[in-house]
């Protein structure tokens, strides 16, 4: 067993962890928003105005600060008008990018506004550049925002809404060099700066408008867009998806995958903190004052579809592999809380790492999930400084780190400090044991609540059998500046414990 420490200073503060780190994604892709969160108000599934209880309820215990609608590709085809007034004379649609099925439009504004009040979570609704108009986007932020005497206040009223709704995030084009129109950066930018001149703030709603950044590695468009838009937009977004090869035609199995395939999926996931620290070296380069904020909204693993389903429907199953890829992005997106200010995994059910995966009246808890729940502290909280010795794994030519963390606090009083410590084995085959080492004037003072989640790389819950993956809970009493705690193979483990520094005494 190999032996590290890790060393925190709760009186080194970093950065605010923003709780929109802790984001999620929703897409009109698959089952993610038919039969994963919306089954209409008629179904035998338990809801309520349309929305799943126990979707809604699961969404509530990791405490979802943020959820993305409605897309993605689907985005940029969407008009928000074909999604309002009464269902039955709703405009259906050919969902062209994701398995040419009819979308009737069941789940539009109201449903995603409806969900969202549910969950007691912030909208941020992806404009349609692509495929809309300047006018059509104007008009959706009108419709949503605007508490005067319009018509389309009125039209809002009549669909049963009369109060306009507080909107907050609004994202101006999603993947505007690819799905979203395959654009140049420099044309990109101009449409930017026209939709955002007509998406105005309304009754005392403020916007806080995203542009679409890069794609991975592309630092070139970021590059390009930061100085045409660095006084325009509150942010810009990065989508990184972990492919255990990095080859988009042969991803490879959720469930099977061999020891190699899994230590290269974790490569993979590292490889965002080289990509991220890259982009932002360019942004701050032209802003200096950071002004302009990194929002990772796509991220999370991408494997071939389970097999007998839609291709087009993305859904995969969730392992303990994945677990470790939800730890380690957190942990990174938490160490650069100072300029990345939301993350939203795709997506939230029954699409690629979801957190969630339903079947009829069924419901899995995937290990994503669990990790989420574990992570959810973090959210609002102070990073400070930390640092772990450094432990290698892998197999043959992969080398990568096998330990990732990060701390955040929240001060109770002056001098007594309530941390949360996140960390992950990334090994198959090394437990480690972790010495937690605070400086000398700073003392552990009571009862620290231990969350661990451990288990074989491919071990996943099914619908049969949906407990496989579980949290297991300890307290421990942790006294003095130092306490230990053993991670196991391929785990992640949580800890909240009480700290007094010498002022408090």
């Amino acid at each position: 067993m190999k032996k590290v420490t890790l060393k925190m200073d709760v009186e080194r503060p970093k950065s605010r962890i923003a709780p929109e780190i802790y984001g999620q994604f929703s897409e009109h892709l698959g089952r993610c928003i038919y039969e994963g969160i919306y089954v209409g108000e008629d179904s035998k599934v338990p809801n309520v105005n349309g929305m799943r209880t126990d979707v809604v309820e699961a969404l509530k215990k990791i405490k979802l600060p943020v959820l993305r609608w409605p897309g993605g590709c689907f985005a940029d085809e969407y008009h928000w008008k074909d999604g309002i007034g009464p269902k039955e004379k709703r405009k259906p649609m050919v969902n062209t990018n994701w398995g040419g099925i009819v979308e009737n439009n069941a789940f539009g504004t109201h449903e995603f506004m409806e969900l969202c009040e549910q969950i007691g979570c912030e909208p941020y609704i992806a404009l349609n550049m692509g495929s809309g108009t300047v006018q059509e986007a104007a008009e959706w932020v009108e419709y949503m925002t605007y508490d005067g005497d319009s018509e389309l206040a009125r039209l809002r009223e009549q669909n049963g809404h009369k109060e306009p709704w507080k909107v907050k995030y609004i994202g101006i084009g999603n993947e505007s060099w690819g799905c979203g129109g395959s654009m140049r950066p420099e044309y990109y930018a101009d449409n930017y700066r026209k939709y955002r001149t007509f998406c105005r703030d309304l009754s005392g709603n403020e916007l806080f408008p995203i542009a679409c950044g890069p794609n991975a590695d592309d630092y070139h468009w970021t590059d390009v867009i930061m100085p045409l838009l660095k006084w325009h937009t509150k942010a810009i977004s990065l989508h990184y998806y972990t492919i255990p090869s990095g080859n988009w035609e042969h991803k490879g199995s959720a469930t099977k995958f061999t020891k190699k395939e899994y230590y290269q999926t974790i490569r993979q996931t590292l490889r965002i903190e080289e990509i991220i620290e890259k982009h932002l070296k360019i942004m701050d380069y032209h802003d200096a004052e950071q002004n302009v904020g990194l929002i990772v909204d796509e991220w999370g693993t991408w494997y071939d579809v389970e097999p007998g389903t839609n291709p087009g429907f993305l859904y995969q199953q969730n392992t303990m592999r994945d677990a470790l890829v939800a730890a380690i992005n957190l942990n990174i997106f938490n160490k650069h809380s100072d300029r990345i200010i939301m993350a939203n995994i795709a997506q939230v059910v029954n699409v690629l790492q979801a957190m969630i995966l339903t079947e009829g009246m069924k419901i899995v808890k995937t290990p994503t999930y669990e990790v989420f729940d574990m992570y959810h502290n973090h959210q609002g909280t102070t990073l400070v400084d930390s640092v772990i010795d450094m432990v290698e794994t892998g197999m043959d030519d992969i080398v990568i780190p096998a330990l990732s963390e990060s701390v955040s606090v929240t001060q109770k009083e002056t001098g007594s400090f309530l941390s949360y410590i996140t960390l992950s084995n990334a090994s198959l085959e090394e437990s480690v044991q972790v010495r937690v080492q605070l400086p000398v004037n700073q003392k552990f003072a009571g009862v620290a609540e231990i969350a661990m989640l451990s288990g074989e790389a491919d071990a996943h819950n099914t619908f049969d059998n949906p407990e496989c993956v579980q949290t297991q809970k300890r307290q421990e009493e942790w006294r003095g500046n130092n306490a230990i705690v053993t991670l196991p193979p391929c785990s992640v483990c949580s800890i909240s414990c009480r700290v007094e520094t010498d002022e408090f005494h």
